[in-house]
């Protein structure tokens, strides 16, 4: 069978399953397995596959119509140009996460630049919260040299997915891990940004969800209690204790929740200065202050 003719074959099979652009998918799944980019799929297009490769790509293309995300089955994606490794125990990174980490990044950095901090001086310091793969972690320390991060998560499968991450971009001697699901487990730090993409989905809404994320994604990195806010309650409640006076908490959130996340903080005496919408223009990302 040619490259072309098995695209068109597995394009057909994953229609049949309801997947979301499946030519796509199959592209990007034949140039994994054969280790092409996928635009030299089009220089291919007659190279006949042996039966080895077809079994094995067909195999990828058995996983993807059982609906199983297309990042977990090549083991990778991108976030913020970074390749980061992914796997069942750990979120795929999403393109409003990748703002979280432009927000987070640009505000240390102007920290640095207001305090003319030289490389050797003493670092700037993060919490990522729920850091699941590492993504939003190593993005701040990829794009701010002088900043140390606590990576924090409840999971030891997700630690070690954001361990390995870590040793693959260099950054071992500035991003350390912490096992542990609440603030207060940090012994006293304080951090100039607290930041973090915590579970927000409600509990009912789990079930509603695309199979990919449903049945697929781990759930005690989506399940935000009955209404979605419970980390949100959390983080206001004793995130005072944890943050330098002119430091930011920065948190990602769900549709249709900006209105009583507002309130969760100003309620806990936090100064709300910033909501950020989204691509699609609709409020994702909160910025508070201590009061």
């Amino acid at each position: 069978m040619t490259v072309l003719e098995i695209i068109q074959r597995s394009t057909e099979f994953l229609e049949r399953k309801a997947v979301e652009s499946p030519r796509l998918q199959a592209e990007l799944l034949l140039a994994h397995l054969l280790k092409l980019r996928r635009m030299q799929l089009y220089l291919n297009f007659e190279r006949m596959l042996d039966s080895a490769e077809t079994d094995a790509f067909r195999e990828l293309v058995r996983r993807r119509g059982a609906r199983e995300p297309l990042q977990y089955i090549v083991g990778s994606t991108s976030f913020c140009g970074l390749e980061i490794a992914v796997n069942s125990h750990v979120l795929i990174p999403r393109p409003e996460t990748e703002q979280l980490a432009e927000q987070g990044w640009f505000f240390l950095s102007r920290i640095s630049e207001a305090n003319h901090c030289p490389a050797d001086s003493s670092p700037l310091t993060a919490l990522d919260f729920g850091t699941g793969s590492g993504c939003l972690a190593i993005a701040l320390a990829a794009k701010c040299h002088n900043v140390r991060i606590d990576a924090v998560d409840i999971s030891l499968e997700a630690l070690a997915v954001a361990r390995r991450n870590v040793e693959n971009h260099g950054l071992t001697e500035r991003i350390r891990f912490v096992q542990a699901n609440t603030l207060a487990s940090l012994n006293g730090s304080a951090f100039d940004l607290i930041i973090s993409n915590p579970p927000y989905i409600t509990t009912k809404e789990i079930d509603s969800l695309q199979p990919e994320v449903r049945d697929f994604e781990p759930r005690c990195a989506l399940d935000g209690g009955v209404d979605g806010l419970d980390y949100f309650r959390r983080f206001a409640i004793e995130g005072q204790a944890f943050l330098k006076p002119a430091g930011r908490m920065m948190l990602e959130f769900g549709d249709g929740q900006a209105e009583a996340i507002h309130e969760i903080f100003e309620s806990e005496k936090w100064i709300v200065e910033a909501m950020q919408n989204d691509y699609s223009e609709r409020p994702r990302i909160i910025t508070v202050r201590r009061d």
